[in-house]
């Protein structure tokens, strides 16, 4: 029997994402909101008073079965604003034979003074798995971008460690000049390959080359509504202990300096402090107008915490976005 519907346009793991202001030009909402197995979209129910709106990008049973291909087009118009969060990792299932790829695109236009804040659970491929992934995204000048993209070691528990066959990441930001001559020009590349079959000659497999690391990441920061978090995360980074360095102080004259420390610089030391216990690792570097953080820790919760405290102590996230655009950076 012959569907009366007509046959859909779309193709399976394709979806797409339409924010626009609404009438009353201060809230966002969703114009558009379509996909296909195995890509998952929510769109919960929330108040008018919110600040963006807000989409839980998901896949059916938790995560990409091998050989799954994910297209993900995001548009968000003039002034409005987008929040993207997952409910829990990504996972990426053994592929049968290395010529099966799970693959993961993501393409994003980003108009004048709209704004995307995409932190999301890290990606975790399973032992035997090969993934690839590509995320770009063109932003108008006035436009703002916070991206968070990390990836874990696997399921530790099971004793995988970064045992996958290949993971490869790509991360693009393009400046758009809508209105001027300049077109488009391009501010960060970011590539990452992790392969567990062509570790460096001196190094007998991918697991010692990441020396403990159980999770890495980076950070991108782009636009006016960013820029705030962007300094801070520099400034911070350059308060930072040098290599190397050795305080030389007494413990009666390091007391007297803990009295006399602002909120904030206790706030510092008290933060140090727990990134040295939990072994994390950071830098932070502007490059082209963007502020790109790299970080990685021996724990996937280190480093939730860290990103989790940073945000918050800064404020720039919950302000321009809502609370619930941290989830992702809760310890679950």
């Amino acid at each position: 029997m012959n569907s009366p519907f007509p046959k859909s346009s779309s193709s399976p793991g394709e979806g797409r994402i339409v924010v626009r202001l609404g009438p009353d030009g201060s809230t966002s909402r969703l114009e558009t909101c379509t996909y296909q197995y195995p890509l998952k979209l929510i769109t919960p129910m929330r108040p008018s008073q919110t600040k963006s709106a807000l989409v839980f990008l998901l896949s059916y049973g938790g995560g990409l079965v091998a050989g799954d291909t994910v297209n993900l087009s995001i548009d968000i118009q003039r002034g409005a604003r987008l929040s993207v969060v997952t409910q829990g990792h990504t996972k990426i299932f053994k592929s049968p034979t290395p010529d099966v790829v799970t693959r993961q695109t993501l393409k994003v236009e980003i108009a004048s003074g709209a704004a995307l804040c995409l932190l999301s659970d890290p990606v975790q491929p399973f032992e035997g798995s090969i993934y690839e992934q590509v995320q770009v995204f063109r932003v108008a000048r006035g436009g703002s971008l916070c991206l968070l993209d990390w990836v874990t070691q696997g399921r530790a528990a099971r004793g995988e460690h970064w045992s996958f066959v290949l993971w490869t990441g790509k991360n693009e930001v393009w400046m758009v000049d809508e209105d001027g001559p300049d077109g488009e020009r391009l501010l960060v590349r970011d590539s990452v390959i992790l392969d567990g079959k062509q570790a460096h000659s001196q190094i007998p497999a991918l697991r010692d080359a990441m020396h403990g690391m159980g999770v890495v990441g980076t950070l991108i920061l782009r636009g006016p509504l960013m820029k705030p978090l962007g300094e801070f995360f520099l400034a911070e980074f350059a308060a930072l202990p040098r290599l190397g360095a050795r305080d030389w102080r007494s413990e009666e004259a390091k007391k007297a300096d803990e009295e006399k420390m602002s909120p904030h610089e206790r706030w510092r030391a008290e933060r140090i402090q727990r990134e040295k216990e939990s072994k994390l690792l950071w830098s932070a570097a502007s490059v082209r107008g963007c502020v790109v953080v790299k970080f990685g820790s021996p724990e996937v919760e280190a480093s939730q915490r860290w990103l989790g405290s940073m945000l918050a102590k800064e404020g720039s996230i919950a302000r321009h976005f809502d609370e619930q655009a941290m989830m992702c950076l809760r310890c679950h």
